[in-house]
């Protein structure tokens, strides 16, 4: 049954996201046309003022506990973020673990492409360069190679959140999962899926090879009650109570090189998962024995509290107000038909945002090429 808990927290969201890529990622857009790099910047930083407002509604609205255990984040660093997909909404979750361990405005998730299409939550997505896949290998790496061969070029520190597993964790996919395990003379798992490798390895190579790759972070998370696993339990109110995180950090040095030895280590992190997690939930449900958060964060608990405090109010003030100006100014009426029109004509015609900045990346890097050679002594 749906509460209001979960309308209020949706609706939130999507006012937020909404509102937020109209008036304040639209007029950065054109900076996209003039330079790449600083319009990235930018928009990553007024994306992710916007990640935080899930942060502050789950833990300060709804009560959940954050529990970070393991290595933990070198703020700043480049990294490879593999997790287990336990529901749809781990990518969200994770925001929380983030926010303190490292800065949001540098993460980037590989989604199933047809969420770009969301009115709001897609618009965003597109203006912060997610990578968007089809879940077909054929199609997915091209795709894959120019958005990480952008990231290398524009030099920005990048951490990639993707799921190796493609899907979450439900009695289907687990019933495909034992089978494909069956068919291989593979262990059966209870709590992951087997991991697709081909994604992973292609990623993980591609990004070394640019230079634009210092670790990998290996996250297992788990919730030990209320386990949302789609939208739809969020909208019925069944919040998580408690995120647990375990953080593994593979400085890149330490990673093989080779596609068959590297496809074997990523197996290998799931099998230790498969190991962990069966332990965290026929435990005590925690992954330390203290079940307390035991990595000292990057950021005090002070200055968290602080930010998901400007955030709650930032965001509920914020919708409200770009409602009154729409209702007080024609002008204002004017602006916000243009863009909503331009969001939606665009990715009919272009595909997305994401695929716009890509083609200016490309346009402006061959005419620098062009202006190198032009000026370079005979």
């Amino acid at each position: 049954m749906v509460s209001w808990k979960g309308i209020y927290f949706v609706l939130a969201l999507f006012l937020g996201s909404f509102f937020g890529s109209v008036f304040m990622l639209g007029p950065f857009l054109p900076l996209m046309f003039i330079s790449p790099a600083w319009y990235r910047w930018i928009t990553d930083c007024v994306v992710a003022t916007w990640l935080t407002l899930p942060v502050a509604l789950l833990e300060m609205v709804f009560g959940a506990k954050v529990v970070v255990t393991g290595d933990g984040f070198v703020p700043g660093e480049r990294s490879v973020i593999i997790m287990n997909h336990r529901t749809r909404m781990d990518w969200m979750f994770l925001w929380n673990c983030l926010l303190r361990y490292s800065y949001l405005r540098l993460e980037k998730i590989c989604l199933k492409s047809s969420l770009k299409s969301i009115p709001g939550f897609g618009w965003a997505m597109q203006v912060a360069a997610f990578v968007f896949i089809q879940r077909k290998w054929e199609e997915d790496k091209s795709h894959f190679e120019k958005m990480l061969d952008y990231f290398c070029d524009i030099r920005e520190p990048l951490q990639l959140l993707i799921f190796p597993e493609g899907t979450d964790l439900t009695a289907n996919t687990k019933a495909r999962s034992n089978e494909f395990a069956e068919k291989n003379g593979l262990q059966k798992y209870e709590y992951v899926l087997h991991p697709r490798t081909t994604g992973f390895t292609f990623v993980v190579e591609r990004l070394r090879g640019g230079d634009n790759l210092d670790a990998i972070h290996d996250i297992t998370v788990a919730y030990p009650q209320n386990i949302p696993q789609t939208e739809k339990h969020l909208l019925n109110g069944n919040f998580p109570k408690e995120i647990h995180f375990h953080v593994q950090r593979y400085p890149i040095e330490t990673v093989p090189i080779s596609k068959e030895e590297l496809q074997l280590w990523c197996r290998k992190r799931w099998e230790e998962k498969e190991e962990r997690l069966r332990l965290f939930y026929e435990g005590g449900k925690c992954f330390s024995a203290t079940g307390q958060s035991i990595i000292p964060p990057c950021k005090s608990e002070l200055r968290v509290l602080a930010v998901k405090c400007i955030s709650l109010l930032y965001w509920t003030v914020f919708p409200p107000g770009m409602l009154a100006l729409l209702y007080l100014y024609s002008f204002a009426r004017w602006y916000f038909a243009a863009m909503v029109v331009f969001f939606v004509a665009q990715q009919k015609v272009f595909g997305g945002l994401e695929l716009i900045e890509l083609a200016c990346h490309r346009y402006f890097k061959k005419q620098q090429k062009f202006h190198d050679t032009k000026i370079k002594p005979n």
